[in-house]
């Protein structure tokens, strides 16, 4: 057989971390391929991109490559492998005859090949799925997208006919729930912007609370800031027991509910919720938006954290995954609802067409400018 130097001897190998679990099975899994190359049709659906090692996909490609050779003549002669290590090279320069002979001596069990394939399949299936949670988590963060919440949600949907796809490649079994603590969601952005925009909201739902009956699907949990969310379920609380709604009457409600117990002035508040700018609508669409990418990346960052968790099975990422998913199909829900002209229409208001825009605010100039209240 050829022989090359050994890749092993370098010494910067030294440095490098301890191999994974999914390294030993790919070795396990070529030396019984290289010892009997029959078994190729006995493993299942594998593609060389599925090792987690290139000098492995390689190898493997080049398998399936090359003609499998006469049984009775690969007992007595290296021909094949020799082939094979030919073929494989191209792509991978660094294999070497004495390496395919110790992936042969480091299988345990070639009839074991099935088994050893399926844990290929199943770390690829981990990385890839860790994969589609930082596209998700990236589109949900990138603020030079023109229509971010669009492009986050088509990312989730990508993300979840990946999941129907692994769903049906590997079989569910009992206890499927990832052991996995959940990070905490991630802090969500209070920057002045941020922060502009929910006072707006307030301000010009104090100044049109008649809009606010056809605004149930924005809720006090989508402001990044707590004290506007509280502020926020002071309006509403107000609109629906079908009281007067003005700065006095909202900064009644906020005592009420202990929001002047922090140290904020009744002056401050008021002022808050005096300077409308714009319609409510359009501002509860912004805010509805940024809670969106916001949960988005909270379920990215959940999904990333039960992949790097090589403990959990396929099944418990497949379920664990879903489940999380599902913590963003209600505001997701929310959101189609007030922004697609198809939308159904609820009681007492008319679907909105592309044709019609919101209430946006004056130019700059003109713009009343915002007190810093956190």
């Amino acid at each position: 057989m050829h022989h090359a130097p050994d890749p092993s001897k370098d010494n910067n190998l030294d440095d490098l971390p301890p191999p994974q679990p999914v390294h030993y099975a790919e070795q396990a899994l070529l030396g019984a391929l290289l010892l009997d190359p029959h078994r190729l049709a006995d493993i299942g659906p594998l593609e060389p991109g599925q090792f987690s090692n290139h000098a492995h996909g390689a190898l493997y490609a080049a398998m399936r490559t090359v003609p499998a050779p006469d049984p009775d003549t690969h007992r007595t002669t290296p021909a094949w492998l020799n082939t094979v290590l030919d073929a494989a090279r191209p792509q991978a320069p660094g294999l070497t005859a004495t390496y395919l002979h110790n992936l042969i001596q480091v299988c345990p069990w070639p009839k074991h090949a099935p088994a050893y394939a399926r844990m290929v399949r199943a770390d690829h299936a981990r990385r890839m799925l860790r994969l589609h949670a930082e596209r998700l988590a990236q589109t949900s963060m990138d603020a030079t997208l023109p229509n971010p919440a669009t492009a986050t949600m088509a990312q989730a949907d990508t993300l979840g006919q990946f999941l129907e796809t692994l769903s049906s490649q590997f079989a569910p079994h009992p206890g499927s729930l990832p052991r996995t603590q959940p990070p905490q969601a991630p802090p969500r952005n209070v920057g002045e912007e941020v922060l502009g925009e929910e006072r707006a909201l307030l301000a010009t739902a104090v100044a049109h609370p008649a809009e606010l009956q056809d605004m149930r699907w924005l809720q006090s949990e989508d402001f990044a800031l707590p004290l506007h969310a509280a502020l926020w379920q002071c309006l509403t609380s107000l609109v629906h027991r079908g009281e007067p709604v003005d700065p006095i009457t909202v900064l009644w409600e906020a005592q009420h509910r202990h929001l002047l117990a922090d140290g904020l002035a009744p002056s401050d508040l008021m002022a808050l919720v005096s300077t409308p700018v714009g319609s409510p609508e359009y501002w509860g669409e912004k805010v509805l938006q940024r809670a969106l990418l916001a949960r988005a990346h909270a379920v990215a960052s959940r999904i990333t954290a039960y992949t790097e968790d090589p403990a959990n099975t396929p099944h418990q990422l497949i379920t664990g995954s879903r489940r999380a998913l599902a913590d963003l199909t209600s505001l997701r829900t929310r959101w189609q609802h007030t922004t697609t002209a198809t939308a159904p229409p609820t009681a007492g208001r008319t679907p909105r067409t592309p044709a019609v825009t919101r209430a946006g605010p004056p130019p700059p100039s003109t713009a009343p400018a915002a007190r810093a209240i956190r």
